[in-house]
Parts: structure tokens; sequence; C-alpha cells
């Protein structure tokens, strides 16, 4: 018989019942406290969908999120984090396209929602008594959507085993990122895998302590992090750099034990400067939604090296592919049945490898998109990442690029696809391109080149303001009116062109 899937809270509850779980600006819970919590939502969540279905959660950084989230998971229900600040049509798109049985939204959020079906119900939601069924690793445990080909969100199908096995994967790293008595900072948003999974699971993971904020401000988060003596930040590039601006950063990360950055590149200058500020370093890692999420990371290398990826976590195998399907360099463990011997990995003992695309494999991989699995892990387990990297003379990897026209900002993904679509419905608008353009605080932001339609043309503010009412702010593009795009001959704007 299969053994259960692990219930992370239930388990550091066992272990450490009066241990501080989760702080906030008012309330200490403990992990006594939180699994009787999460064991009455569990018990709510089984009146109101049946295994299997899914729950949307459309709640900010709070004890209400972790609860409803975790009570997802041990009813045996599917979670489905969303961001609170997506517009009424991405609310819609989503909710439709997972077939929600009932979503649980904040109430600023449940205004935006266009119907009471599925229906829409706050955090709090009364006394039930259901019975909770039995949990396996194999089951589904969330759907994080993130930005597809086509411009609109799908979602990525994690199991409770692929979710677990990233921080069995972590653990096995000497000496440990994150340990039982780390107080950990969970200020990077909880719909996305890297606040979900490497912030609050590895919290629950490890029966540590986590310290919610939920809207960052520089300021304000060095106050709680000096308040509550935090030992491990878990941020974005963005947030370290405005962290070693502030002057009270030195004093404020006295107790910082582990700081770690992903989600999107860290300039080299941006860590130094957060470095000399503070005299601590930064962990950079890496990973995607779909990996659960963390697939490299200095703490395997160089713990002081910036400009890198690091290397693969223990338990994921990674290659560099060239365009042709050629193996460039491999690092990680390979299924037995394969021969390394005869593949061509000379060029991994030279100074530096060719860029290739980031091919990996581990029981972290998810399971393929809703509903069907397209687009997961191919026969073998290995899964394209559509990342370009190569490593360096040391075998450390250093990312170059995206295969597609993916926007990394702040880590959350923005498909100029979708921006475009909205642009395009301008009356205004005769034509539209967006690209990456770099940005010091976020990595990168959507920057939109537009042919006008009208004369006189809609100011670029008009346009803005137009966006805002469709889509998240930290998809809102910066707007610059031209006379035309260029076009190749078959009239595909030619992108490399407007960001060159």
């Amino acid at each position: 018989m299969e053994e259960p899937a692990r219930d992370a809270v239930a388990t550091a509850a066992a272990r450490r019942p009066s241990h501080p779980a989760l702080i906030t600006a008012t309330t200490t819970l403990t992990w006594a406290a939180l699994d009787a919590r999460v064991d009455a939502a569990a018990r709510r969540l089984v009146m109101l969908a049946r295994p299997g279905e899914r729950v949307a959660i459309v709640l900010g950084n709070s004890i209400d999120f972790v609860v409803t989230y975790f009570g997802t998971l041990r009813a045996g229900r599917v979670a489905v984090p969303l961001n609170p600040g997506y517009t009424a049509d991405e609310l819609d798109h989503v909710v439709n396209d997972c077939r929600a049985a009932v979503v649980v939204a904040e109430e600023a959020a449940r205004t935006k929602l266009r119907s009471s079906t599925p229906p829409c119900v706050p955090p709090e939601l009364g006394t039930a008594t259901g019975d909770l069924p039995d949990v396996a690793p194999g089951d589904l445990a969330v759907l994080l959507y993130t930005s597809g080909t086509s411009g609109r969100p799908k979602g990525a199908m994690l199991t409770h085993a692929a979710l677990a096995a990233n921080h069995e994967q972590l653990d096995a790293i000497e000496p440990p990122v994150v340990g039982p008595d780390d107080v950990v900072l969970l200020a990077m948003p909880l719909f996305h895998a890297y606040g979900l999974n490497t912030g609050l699971g590895t919290v629950a993971h490890h029966a540590a302590t986590g310290v919610l904020v939920d809207r960052f401000d520089a300021a304000a988060s060095l106050s709680v992090i000096a308040e509550r003596a935090v030992t491990v930040t878990v941020g974005v590039p963005g947030m370290y750099a405005a962290w070693s601006r502030q002057p009270s950063a030195s004093a404020a990360f006295s107790s910082l034990r582990t700081a770690v950055c992903g989600a999107a590149p860290l300039a080299p200058a941006e860590a130094a400067r957060f470095t000399a500020a503070t005299g601590k370093n930064i962990l950079i890692g890496y990973g995607l939604t779909e990996t659960a999420p963390v697939l490299t990371t200095t703490a395997v290398s160089d713990r002081a090296k910036t400009g890198s990826i690091g290397r693969p976590l223990p338990g994921v195998s990674l290659r560099l592919r060239s365009a042709g399907g050629d193996v460039l360099w491999e690092d990680g463990t390979a299924s037995p049945d394969e021969d390394l011997a005869e593949l061509d990995l000379s060029v991994a003992d030279t100074a530096g490898t060719d860029p290739g695309e980031i091919v990996v494999r581990g029981a972290n991989l998810f399971s393929g998109y809703w509903p069907d699995g397209v687009g997961g892990p191919d026969a073998d387990g290995w899964w394209r990442t559509g990342d370009i990297a190569y490593a360096d003379g040391d075998g450390d990897l250093r990312l170059v690029d995206r295969i597609g026209e993916l926007i990394l900002v702040n880590g959350f993904n923005v498909y100029p696809a979708e921006i475009e679509r909205v642009l395009d419905a301008h009356p205004g608008v005769a034509e539209s391109a967006v690209v990456a353009v770099a940005d010091d605080e976020t990595g990168q932001r959507p920057h939109a080149y537009v042919v006008a339609a009208l004369d006189p043309a809609p100011t670029p503010a008009e346009l803005q303001v137009y966006c805002a009412g469709h889509l998240a702010r930290f998809k809102l593009p910066s707007v610059e009116l031209v006379r035309e795009l260029p076009h190749s001959a078959i009239g595909k704007v030619r992108k490399r062109e407007l960001s060159s």
C-alpha cells in the first residue's frame, strides 16, 4: 500500500507544538494552533468541493492564506493560488480554466468575480465536520498559473510528491540553507511558486518560523526583520537592491544567517552593494514554476560568487543542449540506463561551454499543464525549460537568455502577446509590439511600441490607463509611440530590431 502524502503542518505540530509557526504584525500562531485551524479548514472544504476539485485562493500573505492553502491540501483538493491584484478579466479566465469548485477570496477580490458560479466565500468558512480523505503523494496538489505561448496563463500541475521532493533536494545541501531554528521572512507573494514552496513550504517542512509580510516596503520590512530577528530572507533582486540603499540595513540584518535570491537575475553590482551594506552574501537560485521551483543554487558551488546561478541541486539532473539536440554539458545524476561515457561532454572540462538550452530531470518536476498534462517531461523524464545558459570554467552555470519572448518581472511571467492583445483592442491603436527592457528594480519590464490608428493619436498615458483596466500592475508596459514597426517579408514584426 502506498504511503500517504506527507502533511507538513501535521508533522510540524507533532514535532514542535508550542514553537511559533507564523508571526504577523498582530498575531503569533504556534504549530499546534495552526494545525488545528488547518484541520478545521480542511473539514469545511470537503463539504464544498469533491476530491480532486480545484479551490481557487485569492488572498494576500496572511494567516488566512496559509490556513486555506494547507487545508486544501489536507482535504485532498487542489489549491489554485491566484494574484489578488488580477483584474476581473484575468480572474475570470483562470477560475473558468481550472473549473474551480469554490473560490476563497478577500473582499476586494470577491467584487471582481463576474458570477456566483463557482461560489465565492470568505476565508473564515464557519464550522463543519466533513471526513478527511487519504491523500497520496502522486495526487495533484497545486495548479500554479504561468504564462503560455498563447499569452494566456496556463496551470502547471504539481503533485504532493513534487513539492516535497524540492525540500528533500535542498536538505541534501551542506551546510543547510534553512533549518528548524530559523526565522524566515515571508514577503514574497504566496501565490507565486517561489513564495509558496521555497518560502512557506520550507518553513513548514522544517517546523521553523515564518514572518508574514503582505506588501513589500523596504523601510517597513527592515523594521520587521530587526524586530523579529529574522535569520533567513527569501527575496528577489529588487528587494535586495532596495534594502541595500536603506541606512538601517546593516543593523537590521545583524541576525541574518542566509539571504536567498531567485525568480530573476541579480546583477553582480547589486549583490556587491548588498554585501557592502550588510556584510552578508546572497545565495543565488534558479528555477521555474514547473520545477516546484528550485533547480540550481550557488549553495552547492561557491556561495560568494556573483553572476552565476550555481549548480543543480542534489537529485536534479541538468543538461545543456544545442539547437540540434547535442548534449553540450551535463551535471547531476543520470539514470542507470545512460552511459555518460558515450556522450561527448569534453567541453565541460574547458574554459567554458557554448550556450545551450537548459533541460532538466528530477522528482520535483511538474506533471504537465492543466488539464491533460501536455507540455510536461518526455518519456525519459526530461523537460526543456526554454532558458539558455552556459557553464563557466568552474562548472558553474550562467544564464544567457530565453528561447521565447517571455518577460520576467521580479520573477513573474509576462508574455508580450497578452499585452499586445489588450493594446490592439484599443480603437486608437493600429499595431503594437512588446519587448523586454532592463530594469534595475525588477530585472525586466515590458515596453510597448505602438503605431497609432487615429489622428490625434492616444497619448502613452492614455494607453497605460487603458491597460490598467485589463492587466495586473506588474504587466503594465511603458509605452512609446512610433510611426511604424519593422516587418519581415511575411509581415512578422522584427522584435530584435526594436530591442537592439
